[in-house]
């Protein structure tokens, strides 16, 4: 009997490897898959700003991220970013100014919400740069959308850049139930990237 002759060597288990080893790839492939269109679709969204009614907060072009499912469990804030449906083509985001209930004007250039003032630190660098008269023209929300308050299940919002932004004053209040999620913070240019308050 020759024992030095080398035994054949049996692959299969090798092979049982590769094929473990690839269905758990599979396996976690289809998990991040799930996980990513879940977290997408539910959770958080991204969008690309166009034009430039929230400067100087958000630049034309920049990339930010929204929080879909915040607004599930409390109601806006007053001076959240939101996104929200303004028609069936087209995405807005703009400033919550005004909640249910509040009464709100503006007079040379200060926020007035029932009746008390309202500092806008948001607006410091726009109104330094801005030369030509009030950076927010006068007005109240009656002569503006014929309410006095702002309706139940429904926000007045502005865009940041006062000058140049179609908001509640062009479009009116905006229903609850059309806003998409918070603006949280934007991402691209990655030199830009910054939470906001």
């Amino acid at each position: 009997m020759n024992t030095d002759q080398a035994p054949e060597p049996d692959n299969r288990p090798r092979k049982q490897t590769w094929k473990r080893m690839i269905w758990s790839f599979s396996k976690l492939i289809a998990v991040v898959l799930i996980l990513t269109f879940f977290v997408r679709g539910f959770l958080f969204t991204n969008y690309i700003v166009y034009g430039k009614s929230m400067m100087p907060t958000i630049h034309d072009g920049e990339r930010i991220i929204v929080n879909k499912v915040g607004y599930e469990m409390k109601e806006p804030s007053r001076f959240d970013l939101i996104i929200f449906h303004a028609t069936e083509e087209s995405d807005y985001i703009k400033r919550v100014i005004g909640l249910p209930g509040d009464e709100i004007y503006y007079e040379d250039d200060m926020l007035y919400i029932n009746g008390v003032a309202h500092d806008e630190e948001f607006l410091e660098v726009h109104r330094e740069a801005h030369e030509n008269g009030l950076f927010t023209e006068d007005f109240d929300l009656e002569g503006q959308t014929g309410k006095t308050t702002v309706p139940d299940g429904h926000v007045f919002v502005l865009g940041d850049n006062r000058q140049n932004s179609v908001d509640s004053r062009h479009i009116g209040f905006v229903s609850t139930e059309m806003i998409v999620g918070e603006a949280n913070m934007t991402f691209w240019p990655p030199e830009n990237m910054r939470f906001f308050k």
